[in-house]
């Protein structure tokens, strides 16, 4: 076996942890050169190495919306109202729910701990070292003028990097398509449509792959990110590193093992220790698989013969969860955009975290499936707060080096969270066997 398939063959999350810590150590060892010797080796060496991550951060910045816009189509089309129907509906409400209750979580967890504190030097330092100009703040949008903006022109939100109100437009374009497909009675109207679908659905596919291939640079591009950090800036950073992954950690575990044992206790007065011992399975293989459609099969096969939900509810539900509820990345994205308002300067009144959780709620729903979703929609959230693409690739650079950990997490949430409105849905509405 050759080296590149030797090293191919080893599972991304590990490459890109070695890369990482890998990272921080040749950082560290520069940084404490630095500090021994009055020297700016570091800051020489970042010049060199920098560019391999902005790579990584600017490729991430040229998919994030091609893919959201095409999965949201695909996803939103496929939710057809004849379909769906009250039992179909319900199941959706409580995924929204959900979503909402996790980034108020993570907005509340994120205020608590305000990760990005004592770090705004630091970071105009990597700007530099990046070739990103320095803060250039925007003040964050009010509520009314958010809600405005949903509905602007899509082409020219499209050229000019606005992301909600392609969300919007997407939504919008693949239920109109989904609601005729099912009402007209022109053969050549529904080709038409499908043909059109189908060309978002093989739009989709290209663009999953593109993103395969990024990840693939991914161990290159955080070992970058991580020396600049750390040569730069030394054990500093390890303090900001640590609130934001223990934050979304605990966020999530709040999320799990209380918001989900509160919502099977009070509307099924049932005992939660008894979901979670029937989940584990699931929520083991979500864990290490870093995918809700990896675990998708697995999740499945649990609802109906661990949790006797009709099959044709876990078929319908699972997938469509495993598509837009996505709680885990819902706590996950309001921890960055705090660190960013701390970081910038930001003041964050209670309209602009309304506005972030919103956004992060809105834009999850084009995250299902995307291996690094979270990454690639921490671009959407981060915009809400008027900052400009150089304070955002910043950030963005920030949070590379710890997400294949957080996704861990992350994935786990989702999938217990399909799992769990599943079954409320399936006992409440009586379609338990």
């Amino acid at each position: 076996m050759s080296i590149v398939k030797k090293y191919t063959s080893i599972p991304l999350p590990y490459r890109v942890g070695v890369a990482f810590l890998l990272g921080v150590a040749f950082g560290l060892a520069l940084w404490y050169y630095d500090m021994a010797n009055a020297s700016n080796l570091g800051e020489r060496i970042a010049t060199y190495i920098s560019p391999f991550g902005a790579v990584l951060v600017r490729m991430l910045k040229m998919v994030v919306i091609p893919i959201v816009f095409f999965s949201l189509i695909v996803g939103s089309s496929g939710l057809s109202p004849k379909k769906l129907g009250r039992v179909g509906g319900k199941v959706i409400l409580w995924y929204m729910f959900t979503s909402f209750i996790a980034a108020m979580i993570g907005v509340s967890i994120a205020m608590f701990v305000h990760p990005g504190q004592g770090v705004a030097v630091d970071v105009e330092k990597l700007g530099s070292s990046m070739g990103e100009g320095g803060p250039s703040i925007t003040p964050p949008a009010g509520l009314t003028d958010l809600i405005l903006k949903m509905f602007t022109n899509p082409f020219e939100a499209l050229a000019n990097g606005e992301f909600l109100p392609i969300i919007v437009f997407a939504l919008l374009f693949g239920l109109a398509a989904r609601v005729l497909l099912d009402h007209t009675q022109n053969e050549t109207e529904r080709k038409q449509i499908q043909s059109i679908l189908d060309f978002a659905a093989g739009a989709n596919s290209v663009m999953f792959k593109i993103v395969s291939w990024i990840l693939e640079y991914f161990p290159i591009g955080v070992f970058s990110l991580a020396v600049v950090n750390f040569g730069l800036y030394g054990p500093s950073i390890i303090g900001p590193y640590l609130k934001a992954v223990l934050g979304v950690i605990s966020g999530i575990v709040i999320m799990i093992f209380i918001v989900y044992s509160i919502l099977i206790s009070v509307f099924l007065k049932e005992n939660p220790i008894d979901f979670f011992k029937r989940a584990k399975e699931v929520m083991i293989t979500s864990f290490f698989t870093r995918s809700s459609a990896a675990t998708l099969p697995v999740t499945i096969k649990t609802a109906i013969e661990s949790f006797r939900v009709k099959r044709e509810l876990a078929e319908f539900s699972l997938p469509v969860g495993a598509t837009i509820n996505m709680n885990g990345v819902c706590i996950h994205l309001p921890m960055w955009a705090v660190f960013a308002a701390d970081v910038f300067g930001i003041d964050l009144t209670i309209g602009s975290l309304a506005i972030v959780i919103i956004t992060t709620v809105l834009s999850a729903i084009g995250a299902g499936g995307v291996p690094g979703g979270s990454l690639m929609l921490l671009f959407i959230v981060l915009g809400t707060l008027g900052l400009e693409p150089s304070q955002i690739s910043i950030i963005v650079a920030l949070a590379l080096g710890v997400n294949p950990l957080i996704d861990m997490f992350e994935t786990m949430n989702n999938v217990t969270g399909d799992l769990c409105c599943t079954y409320i849905v399936a006992k409440k509405e009586g379609m338990l066997e």
